[in-house]
Protein backbone atom coordinates (compact mmCIF):
# COMPACT_ATOMS: atom_id res chain seq x y z
CA UNK A 1 0.00 0.00 0.00
CA UNK A 2 1.34 3.52 -0.50
CA UNK A 3 2.64 5.61 2.36
CA UNK A 4 -0.68 7.60 3.72
CA UNK A 5 1.04 10.59 4.83
CA UNK A 6 3.72 11.05 2.06
CA UNK A 7 2.10 13.89 0.54
CA UNK A 8 1.16 15.87 3.67
CA UNK A 9 4.94 15.50 5.08
CA UNK A 10 6.90 16.27 1.66
CA UNK A 11 6.53 19.12 -0.93
CA UNK A 12 6.91 18.71 -4.94
CA UNK A 13 10.37 18.86 -5.13
CA UNK A 14 12.40 18.02 -8.86
CA UNK A 15 16.11 17.22 -9.35
CA UNK A 16 18.35 20.09 -9.64
CA UNK A 17 19.59 21.91 -12.83
CA UNK A 18 23.47 22.49 -13.01
CA UNK A 19 24.79 26.03 -13.20
CA UNK A 20 23.79 28.56 -16.30
CA UNK A 21 27.42 29.78 -16.60
CA UNK A 22 28.64 25.94 -16.87
CA UNK A 23 26.02 24.14 -18.59
CA UNK A 24 26.02 26.84 -21.50
CA UNK A 25 29.15 25.99 -22.32
CA UNK A 26 28.28 22.68 -23.30
CA UNK A 27 25.53 20.40 -24.52
CA UNK A 28 25.26 17.79 -21.59
CA UNK A 29 22.07 17.68 -20.22
CA UNK A 30 20.37 20.37 -17.53
CA UNK A 31 19.50 18.40 -15.10
CA UNK A 32 21.27 16.51 -12.90
CA UNK A 33 20.57 12.85 -11.34
CA UNK A 34 17.59 12.68 -8.97
CA UNK A 35 18.73 11.35 -5.59
CA UNK A 36 17.67 8.02 -3.99
CA UNK A 37 16.24 10.16 -0.48
CA UNK A 38 14.52 12.78 -3.65
CA UNK A 39 13.23 10.15 -5.25
CA UNK A 40 12.01 8.17 -2.17
CA UNK A 41 10.57 11.28 -0.81
CA UNK A 42 8.34 12.26 -4.02
CA UNK A 43 7.19 8.68 -4.52
CA UNK A 44 5.61 8.64 -1.34
CA UNK A 45 3.51 11.25 -2.57
CA UNK A 46 1.51 9.25 -4.67
CA UNK A 47 -1.52 8.30 -3.13
CA UNK A 48 -2.55 5.18 -5.16
CA UNK A 49 -5.86 6.08 -6.14
CA UNK A 50 -8.70 4.35 -6.01
CA UNK A 51 -9.17 5.82 -10.05
CA UNK A 52 -5.72 6.80 -10.80
CA UNK A 53 -6.45 9.26 -13.13
CA UNK A 54 -3.26 9.72 -14.10
CA UNK A 55 -3.45 6.55 -16.09
CA UNK A 56 -6.62 8.49 -18.45
CA UNK A 57 -3.86 11.46 -19.09
CA UNK A 58 -0.92 8.95 -20.59
CA UNK A 59 -1.40 7.33 -24.13
CA UNK A 60 0.67 4.77 -22.90
CA UNK A 61 -1.48 3.93 -19.52
CA UNK A 62 1.41 3.41 -17.78
CA UNK A 63 1.30 1.83 -14.42
CA UNK A 64 2.05 5.09 -12.61
CA UNK A 65 1.24 4.23 -9.01
CA UNK A 66 2.61 0.85 -9.21
CA UNK A 67 6.03 1.70 -9.55
CA UNK A 68 5.98 4.92 -8.11
CA UNK A 69 5.09 2.55 -4.86
CA UNK A 70 7.98 0.07 -5.85
CA UNK A 71 10.08 2.93 -6.00
CA UNK A 72 9.70 4.09 -3.21
CA UNK A 73 9.92 0.52 -1.64
CA UNK A 74 13.72 0.11 -2.98
CA UNK A 75 12.20 -2.48 -5.27
CA UNK A 76 13.85 -1.46 -8.84
CA UNK A 77 13.74 -4.74 -9.97
CA UNK A 78 10.21 -4.98 -9.84
CA UNK A 79 9.14 -1.21 -10.87
CA UNK A 80 11.24 -1.33 -14.25
CA UNK A 81 9.31 -4.49 -15.13
CA UNK A 82 6.38 -2.40 -14.20
CA UNK A 83 7.28 0.51 -16.22
CA UNK A 84 8.38 -1.71 -19.41
CA UNK A 85 5.15 -3.27 -19.35
CA UNK A 86 3.67 -0.15 -21.11
CA UNK A 87 6.53 1.52 -22.06
CA UNK A 88 9.47 1.05 -24.05
CA UNK A 89 11.44 3.65 -23.79
CA UNK A 90 11.23 5.63 -20.79
CA UNK A 91 14.06 7.15 -20.48
CA UNK A 92 12.83 8.62 -23.54
CA UNK A 93 9.59 9.75 -21.89
CA UNK A 94 11.21 10.90 -18.96
CA UNK A 95 12.93 13.55 -20.69
CA UNK A 96 10.62 14.41 -23.30
CA UNK A 97 7.26 14.26 -22.66
CA UNK A 98 5.02 17.07 -21.15
CA UNK A 99 3.50 14.95 -18.72
CA UNK A 100 0.23 15.34 -18.98
CA UNK A 101 0.20 12.33 -16.43
CA UNK A 102 0.96 15.21 -14.17
CA UNK A 103 -1.70 17.46 -15.08
CA UNK A 104 -4.20 14.81 -14.40
CA UNK A 105 -2.55 13.47 -10.95
CA UNK A 106 -4.98 13.40 -8.28
CA UNK A 107 -3.33 15.20 -5.89
CA UNK A 108 -3.00 18.25 -8.25
CA UNK A 109 -5.80 19.09 -7.42
CA UNK A 110 -5.78 21.27 -4.06
CA UNK A 111 -1.71 21.05 -4.37
CA UNK A 112 1.35 20.26 -6.69
CA UNK A 113 1.24 16.81 -8.31
CA UNK A 114 3.72 13.90 -7.79
CA UNK A 115 7.00 14.03 -9.82
CA UNK A 116 5.91 11.02 -12.07
CA UNK A 117 8.01 12.05 -15.08
CA UNK A 118 12.05 12.42 -12.91
CA UNK A 119 10.75 9.32 -11.15
CA UNK A 120 10.50 7.26 -14.36
CA UNK A 121 13.61 8.61 -15.02
CA UNK A 122 15.44 7.47 -12.00
CA UNK A 123 14.30 3.58 -12.38
CA UNK A 124 15.03 3.34 -15.91
CA UNK A 125 18.74 4.73 -15.20
CA UNK A 126 18.79 2.91 -12.45
CA UNK A 127 17.95 -0.15 -14.56
CA UNK A 128 20.96 0.75 -16.75
CA UNK A 129 23.27 0.81 -14.07
CA UNK A 130 22.28 -2.40 -12.30
CA UNK A 131 22.19 -4.23 -15.71
CA UNK A 132 18.12 -4.77 -15.53
CA UNK A 133 17.78 -4.02 -19.55
CA UNK A 134 18.84 -6.69 -21.34
CA UNK A 135 17.64 -7.95 -24.99
CA UNK A 136 14.88 -10.08 -24.99
CA UNK A 137 14.86 -11.98 -28.25
CA UNK A 138 11.81 -13.73 -29.35
CA UNK A 139 11.72 -17.44 -28.45
CA UNK A 140 10.95 -18.57 -32.04
CA UNK A 141 10.92 -16.98 -35.35
CA UNK A 142 7.55 -16.57 -37.31
CA UNK A 143 9.41 -16.54 -40.69
CA UNK A 144 7.20 -13.25 -41.84
CA UNK A 145 9.31 -10.14 -42.63
CA UNK A 146 8.41 -6.59 -41.52
CA UNK A 147 10.10 -3.15 -43.15
CA UNK A 148 10.00 -0.07 -40.58
CA UNK A 149 9.91 2.75 -42.68
CA UNK A 150 11.54 5.80 -39.96
CA UNK A 151 13.66 5.48 -36.89
CA UNK A 152 11.78 7.58 -34.62
CA UNK A 153 10.53 6.76 -31.63
CA UNK A 154 7.09 5.27 -33.08
CA UNK A 155 8.76 3.18 -35.27
CA UNK A 156 11.59 2.13 -32.75
CA UNK A 157 8.83 1.24 -30.68
CA UNK A 158 6.88 -1.04 -33.76
CA UNK A 159 10.29 -2.73 -34.29
CA UNK A 160 10.77 -3.75 -30.83
CA UNK A 161 7.27 -4.94 -30.57
CA UNK A 162 7.21 -7.01 -33.99
CA UNK A 163 10.92 -8.23 -33.48
CA UNK A 164 9.84 -9.76 -29.90
CA UNK A 165 6.74 -11.08 -31.72
CA UNK A 166 9.64 -13.55 -33.94
CA UNK A 167 8.95 -11.24 -36.85
CA UNK A 168 12.27 -10.26 -38.90
CA UNK A 169 12.36 -6.78 -39.10
CA UNK A 170 13.88 -4.16 -41.28
CA UNK A 171 14.37 -0.27 -39.65
CA UNK A 172 15.04 1.60 -43.00
CA UNK A 173 16.31 5.33 -41.83
CA UNK A 174 17.26 8.05 -44.11
CA UNK A 175 19.24 9.70 -41.96
CA UNK A 176 23.20 8.25 -40.82
CA UNK A 177 21.72 6.99 -37.56
CA UNK A 178 18.52 6.24 -36.24
CA UNK A 179 16.48 7.94 -33.45
CA UNK A 180 14.48 10.52 -35.99
CA UNK A 181 13.71 13.19 -34.29
CA UNK A 182 15.04 12.44 -31.13
CA UNK A 183 18.61 12.11 -32.93
CA UNK A 184 19.01 15.46 -34.37
CA UNK A 185 15.83 17.23 -33.72
CA UNK A 186 16.11 17.79 -30.14
CA UNK A 187 19.46 18.95 -28.34
CA UNK A 188 21.89 16.71 -26.52
CA UNK A 189 20.84 19.23 -23.22
CA UNK A 190 17.46 17.66 -22.97
CA UNK A 191 18.53 13.99 -24.33
CA UNK A 192 22.11 12.97 -24.35
CA UNK A 193 22.60 10.72 -27.72
CA UNK A 194 23.71 7.93 -25.52
CA UNK A 195 20.30 6.73 -24.72
CA UNK A 196 19.38 6.19 -27.95
CA UNK A 197 22.43 4.51 -28.76
CA UNK A 198 22.37 1.61 -25.82
CA UNK A 199 18.46 1.00 -26.89
CA UNK A 200 19.35 0.70 -30.75
CA UNK A 201 22.22 -1.82 -29.32
CA UNK A 202 19.56 -3.60 -27.67
CA UNK A 203 17.18 -3.88 -30.20
CA UNK A 204 19.62 -5.15 -32.45
CA UNK A 205 20.81 -7.88 -29.83
CA UNK A 206 16.58 -8.89 -30.72
CA UNK A 207 17.67 -9.53 -34.14
CA UNK A 208 16.33 -5.63 -35.45
CA UNK A 209 18.35 -4.33 -38.50
CA UNK A 210 19.02 -0.85 -38.87
CA UNK A 211 19.63 0.29 -42.31
CA UNK A 212 20.66 4.18 -42.10
CA UNK A 213 21.54 6.85 -45.50
CA UNK A 214 18.45 4.90 -46.98
CA UNK A 215 15.45 6.79 -48.13
CA UNK A 216 12.75 4.80 -48.76
CA UNK A 217 11.19 6.36 -52.30
CA UNK A 218 14.50 7.20 -53.65
CA UNK A 219 16.71 4.89 -52.80
CA UNK A 220 14.73 1.62 -52.78
CA UNK A 221 11.41 1.58 -54.53
CA UNK A 222 8.10 0.75 -52.83
CA UNK A 223 7.64 -1.90 -54.89
CA UNK A 224 11.11 -3.20 -53.96
CA UNK A 225 9.97 -2.77 -50.26
CA UNK A 226 6.77 -4.60 -50.74
CA UNK A 227 8.82 -7.53 -52.64
CA UNK A 228 11.37 -7.85 -49.83
CA UNK A 229 8.69 -7.56 -46.81
CA UNK A 230 5.21 -9.34 -45.80
CA UNK A 231 4.57 -6.01 -44.33
CA UNK A 232 5.51 -2.65 -43.98
CA UNK A 233 5.08 0.03 -41.23
CA UNK A 234 5.14 3.39 -41.82
CA UNK A 235 6.66 6.01 -39.14
CA UNK A 236 7.94 8.59 -41.53
CA UNK A 237 6.91 11.55 -39.37
CA UNK A 238 5.42 14.78 -39.96
CA UNK A 239 8.60 16.90 -40.60
CA UNK A 240 6.98 19.41 -43.11
CA UNK A 241 7.75 22.89 -41.45
CA UNK A 242 4.92 25.46 -41.24
CA UNK A 243 5.58 28.57 -43.37
CA UNK A 244 4.93 32.71 -42.85
CA UNK A 245 3.68 35.29 -45.22
CA UNK A 246 4.96 38.41 -44.42
CA UNK A 247 6.78 40.38 -46.45
CA UNK A 248 10.59 40.07 -46.71
CA UNK A 249 10.57 36.21 -46.39
CA UNK A 250 12.51 35.32 -49.27
CA UNK A 251 15.41 37.13 -47.84
CA UNK A 252 18.91 35.59 -46.20
CA UNK A 253 18.94 34.59 -43.07
CA UNK A 254 15.35 33.46 -42.62
CA UNK A 255 14.81 29.49 -41.68
CA UNK A 256 12.89 26.59 -40.57
CA UNK A 257 13.39 25.78 -37.19
CA UNK A 258 14.67 22.27 -37.98
CA UNK A 259 17.65 23.79 -40.27
CA UNK A 260 19.07 24.65 -37.07
CA UNK A 261 18.71 22.37 -34.44
CA UNK A 262 19.27 19.54 -37.03
CA UNK A 263 22.72 21.56 -37.47
CA UNK A 264 23.80 21.74 -34.39
CA UNK A 265 23.04 18.77 -33.46
CA UNK A 266 25.51 17.12 -35.96
CA UNK A 267 28.32 19.88 -34.62
CA UNK A 268 27.32 18.46 -30.76
CA UNK A 269 27.93 14.76 -32.36
CA UNK A 270 30.91 15.37 -33.91
CA UNK A 271 29.72 14.83 -37.57
CA UNK A 272 30.11 18.26 -39.01
CA UNK A 273 32.78 21.04 -38.14
CA UNK A 274 30.70 24.17 -37.90
CA UNK A 275 26.82 24.76 -38.14
CA UNK A 276 25.29 25.96 -41.05
CA UNK A 277 23.17 28.00 -38.81
CA UNK A 278 25.12 29.85 -36.35
CA UNK A 279 23.87 32.54 -34.31
CA UNK A 280 27.22 33.37 -32.45
CA UNK A 281 27.53 37.08 -31.99
CA UNK A 282 24.21 37.65 -33.96
CA UNK A 283 20.57 39.24 -32.45
CA UNK A 284 18.36 36.33 -32.77
CA UNK A 285 14.72 36.19 -33.59
CA UNK A 286 12.14 32.98 -32.75
CA UNK A 287 8.94 32.88 -34.54
CA UNK A 288 6.65 30.81 -31.69
CA UNK A 289 6.34 30.19 -28.21
CA UNK A 290 6.56 26.36 -27.89
CA UNK A 291 8.85 23.11 -27.49
CA UNK A 292 10.69 23.94 -30.93
CA UNK A 293 10.76 27.99 -29.79
CA UNK A 294 12.50 27.05 -26.21
CA UNK A 295 14.86 24.30 -28.12
CA UNK A 296 16.26 26.73 -30.54
CA UNK A 297 16.61 29.35 -27.47
CA UNK A 298 18.51 27.15 -25.73
CA UNK A 299 20.88 26.29 -28.98
CA UNK A 300 21.38 30.17 -29.45
CA UNK A 301 22.37 30.61 -26.19
CA UNK A 302 25.27 27.98 -26.48
CA UNK A 303 26.35 29.30 -29.73
CA UNK A 304 26.73 32.68 -28.18
CA UNK A 305 24.42 34.68 -29.70
CA UNK A 306 24.30 38.19 -28.82
CA UNK A 307 20.69 38.81 -28.11
CA UNK A 308 17.56 36.70 -28.16
CA UNK A 309 14.16 37.13 -28.72
CA UNK A 310 11.13 34.77 -28.67
CA UNK A 311 7.81 35.82 -29.94
CA UNK A 312 4.01 34.00 -28.91
CA UNK A 313 0.77 35.26 -30.74
CA UNK A 314 -0.77 34.88 -27.63
CA UNK A 315 -0.95 36.69 -24.48
CA UNK A 316 0.96 35.45 -21.51
CA UNK A 317 -1.17 32.45 -19.84
CA UNK A 318 -1.36 32.58 -16.31
CA UNK A 319 0.91 30.79 -13.46
CA UNK A 320 -1.99 28.03 -11.92
CA UNK A 321 -4.93 26.53 -13.84
CA UNK A 322 -8.01 28.00 -14.38
CA UNK A 323 -10.36 25.47 -13.30
CA UNK A 324 -13.13 27.19 -15.00
CA UNK A 325 -11.30 27.06 -18.56
CA UNK A 326 -9.44 24.06 -17.72
CA UNK A 327 -10.68 21.86 -15.37
CA UNK A 328 -9.03 18.97 -13.92
CA UNK A 329 -7.46 16.87 -14.87
CA UNK A 330 -7.63 18.56 -18.32
CA UNK A 331 -4.24 19.50 -19.83
CA UNK A 332 -4.31 23.15 -18.72
CA UNK A 333 -3.00 26.41 -20.85
CA UNK A 334 -0.50 27.52 -18.32
CA UNK A 335 2.65 29.31 -18.93
CA UNK A 336 5.88 27.32 -19.41
CA UNK A 337 9.09 27.84 -18.42
CA UNK A 338 11.68 25.71 -20.19
CA UNK A 339 15.17 25.86 -18.44
CA UNK A 340 16.42 27.79 -22.01
CA UNK A 341 14.23 30.71 -20.57
CA UNK A 342 16.14 30.48 -17.10
CA UNK A 343 19.63 31.06 -19.57
CA UNK A 344 18.60 34.29 -21.18
CA UNK A 345 16.69 36.08 -24.09
CA UNK A 346 13.38 37.95 -23.97
CA UNK A 347 10.25 36.72 -24.66
CA UNK A 348 7.07 39.40 -26.26
CA UNK A 349 3.43 37.23 -25.55
CA UNK A 350 0.76 38.91 -27.66
CA UNK A 351 3.13 39.73 -30.48
CA UNK A 352 3.99 38.74 -34.30
CA UNK A 353 6.01 39.74 -36.90
CA UNK A 354 4.92 42.46 -39.63
CA UNK A 355 7.72 42.65 -41.60
CA UNK A 356 11.24 41.30 -42.15
CA UNK A 357 14.02 44.37 -43.63
CA UNK A 358 17.30 43.57 -45.30
CA UNK A 359 20.07 45.37 -46.48
CA UNK A 360 21.22 45.80 -49.41
CA UNK A 361 22.78 42.49 -50.37
CA UNK A 362 19.25 40.80 -49.59
CA UNK A 363 20.11 39.87 -46.07
CA UNK A 364 17.65 40.02 -42.77
CA UNK A 365 18.76 42.53 -40.24
CA UNK A 366 15.40 44.00 -38.59
CA UNK A 367 11.62 43.02 -38.58
CA UNK A 368 9.14 44.97 -37.65
CA UNK A 369 6.67 43.99 -34.69
CA UNK A 370 3.16 44.57 -33.62
CA UNK A 371 1.60 43.31 -30.46
CA UNK A 372 -1.64 41.44 -31.66
CA UNK A 373 -5.15 39.90 -31.21
CA UNK A 374 -6.19 36.17 -31.97
CA UNK A 375 -9.52 35.93 -32.65
CA UNK A 376 -11.12 32.33 -33.04
CA UNK A 377 -14.66 33.02 -32.96
CA UNK A 378 -15.81 31.90 -36.54
CA UNK A 379 -13.57 28.64 -36.24
CA UNK A 380 -10.35 30.23 -37.72
CA UNK A 381 -7.25 31.71 -36.26
CA UNK A 382 -7.85 35.65 -37.15
CA UNK A 383 -4.49 37.73 -36.16
CA UNK A 384 -5.18 41.24 -35.79
CA UNK A 385 -2.34 44.05 -35.06
CA UNK A 386 -3.29 46.40 -32.85
CA UNK A 387 -2.60 49.99 -34.02
CA UNK A 388 0.07 52.11 -32.57
CA UNK A 389 2.30 49.22 -31.52
CA UNK A 390 4.76 48.59 -33.90
CA UNK A 391 8.55 48.80 -33.25
CA UNK A 392 11.86 47.98 -34.97
CA UNK A 393 13.84 45.32 -33.45
CA UNK A 394 17.37 43.86 -34.47
CA UNK A 395 17.16 40.64 -36.16
CA UNK A 396 20.39 39.24 -38.22
CA UNK A 397 18.90 35.59 -38.05
CA UNK A 398 15.00 34.62 -37.74
CA UNK A 399 14.10 31.24 -36.48
CA UNK A 400 10.61 29.62 -37.79
CA UNK A 401 9.49 27.56 -34.79
CA UNK A 402 5.55 28.23 -35.45
CA UNK A 403 4.94 24.13 -35.44
CA UNK A 404 4.73 21.11 -38.92
CA UNK A 405 2.52 21.11 -41.55
CA UNK A 406 2.04 17.79 -41.79
CA UNK A 407 4.27 14.47 -43.31
CA UNK A 408 5.85 15.92 -46.16
CA UNK A 409 4.72 14.91 -50.05
CA UNK A 410 7.44 11.96 -50.68
CA UNK A 411 7.60 9.65 -53.70
CA UNK A 412 7.60 6.74 -51.37
CA UNK A 413 3.65 7.32 -51.05
CA UNK A 414 3.54 8.24 -54.19
CA UNK A 415 4.69 5.19 -55.15
CA UNK A 416 2.20 3.29 -52.63
CA UNK A 417 -0.83 5.24 -53.84
CA UNK A 418 -1.41 6.77 -50.57
CA UNK A 419 -3.10 10.32 -50.55
CA UNK A 420 -2.11 12.58 -47.44
CA UNK A 421 -5.61 14.26 -46.12
CA UNK A 422 -6.64 17.60 -45.94
CA UNK A 423 -4.32 17.71 -42.68
CA UNK A 424 -1.33 16.47 -44.68
CA UNK A 425 -1.34 12.95 -42.99
CA UNK A 426 -2.17 9.43 -43.67
CA UNK A 427 -5.51 8.26 -42.67
CA UNK A 428 -5.68 4.85 -41.93
CA UNK A 429 -8.69 2.08 -40.81
CA UNK A 430 -9.00 0.75 -37.15
CA UNK A 431 -6.64 -1.50 -37.85
CA UNK A 432 -3.72 0.80 -38.06
CA UNK A 433 -3.98 -0.51 -42.37
CA UNK A 434 -3.67 2.57 -44.67
CA UNK A 435 -5.41 2.23 -48.08
CA UNK A 436 -2.76 0.09 -49.28
CA UNK A 437 -2.89 -3.58 -48.27
CA UNK A 438 -0.20 -4.72 -45.62
CA UNK A 439 1.17 -1.21 -44.93
CA UNK A 440 0.61 0.50 -41.74
CA UNK A 441 0.66 3.78 -39.80
CA UNK A 442 2.04 5.01 -36.77
CA UNK A 443 2.74 8.11 -34.95
CA UNK A 444 3.17 11.81 -36.45
CA UNK A 445 2.55 10.68 -39.90
CA UNK A 446 -0.86 9.61 -38.47
CA UNK A 447 -1.90 12.27 -36.22
CA UNK A 448 0.14 15.19 -36.87
CA UNK A 449 3.23 16.87 -34.49
CA UNK A 450 1.99 15.32 -30.98
CA UNK A 451 4.02 14.16 -28.23
CA UNK A 452 6.26 11.09 -27.98
CA UNK A 453 3.78 9.38 -25.62
CA UNK A 454 1.74 9.15 -28.61
CA UNK A 455 4.47 8.38 -30.97
CA UNK A 456 5.52 5.25 -28.56
CA UNK A 457 1.98 4.56 -28.01
CA UNK A 458 0.97 4.19 -31.72
CA UNK A 459 4.18 2.19 -32.68
CA UNK A 460 2.96 -0.69 -29.80
CA UNK A 461 -0.57 -0.24 -31.39
CA UNK A 462 0.38 -0.39 -35.17
CA UNK A 463 2.38 -3.36 -34.36
CA UNK A 464 -0.18 -5.26 -32.78
CA UNK A 465 -2.20 -4.63 -36.00
CA UNK A 466 0.31 -5.68 -38.01
CA UNK A 467 0.95 -8.86 -36.08
CA UNK A 468 -2.61 -10.13 -36.41
CA UNK A 469 -2.36 -9.05 -40.39
CA UNK A 470 0.54 -11.42 -40.38
CA UNK A 471 -1.41 -14.37 -38.72
CA UNK A 472 0.55 -13.69 -35.28
CA UNK A 473 -0.97 -16.32 -32.48
CA UNK A 474 -0.36 -14.16 -29.82
CA UNK A 475 -1.42 -10.85 -28.35
CA UNK A 476 0.71 -8.10 -28.78
CA UNK A 477 -0.46 -4.96 -26.48
CA UNK A 478 -2.34 -2.16 -28.00
CA UNK A 479 -2.54 0.75 -26.00
CA UNK A 480 -4.95 3.17 -27.85
CA UNK A 481 -7.02 2.92 -30.96
CA UNK A 482 -6.31 4.87 -34.65
CA UNK A 483 -9.38 7.10 -34.08
CA UNK A 484 -7.66 8.08 -30.52
CA UNK A 485 -8.02 11.90 -29.66
CA UNK A 486 -5.50 13.50 -27.41
CA UNK A 487 -6.94 12.94 -23.68
CA UNK A 488 -4.80 16.02 -22.04
CA UNK A 489 -2.92 17.76 -24.36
Amino acid sequence: MPDPSGFLEHQREVPKKRPIPVRILDNREVYTRTSAELVKAQSSRCMDCGIPFCHNGCPLGNRIPEWNDLARTDRWGAAIEQLHATNNFPEFTGRLCPAPCEAACVLGIGDDPVTIKNIEVEIIDRAFDDGNVEPRPAAFATGKSVAVVGSGPAGMAAAQQLARAGHSVTVYERDDAPGGLLRYGIPDFKLEKHHIDRRVAQMEAEGVEFLCDVNVGVDITAADLRERHDAVVLAVGALEGRETDQAGRELAGIHQAMEHLVGANQVAAGKAPFAPIDAKGKHVVIIGGGDTGADCLGVAHRQGAASVRQLDLYPMPPADRDAAKDPWPTWPVIVRNYPAHEEGGERDYGSAAAEFVGDELGHVRQMRLSEVTVDKSQGRRDVVPVPGTERIVPADLVLLAIGFAGTEDQPLLRQLGIERTRRNVIDCGEDWQTDAPGVFVAGDAHRGASLIVWAIAEGRAAAAAAHRYLGGQTALPAPVAASAQPLAA
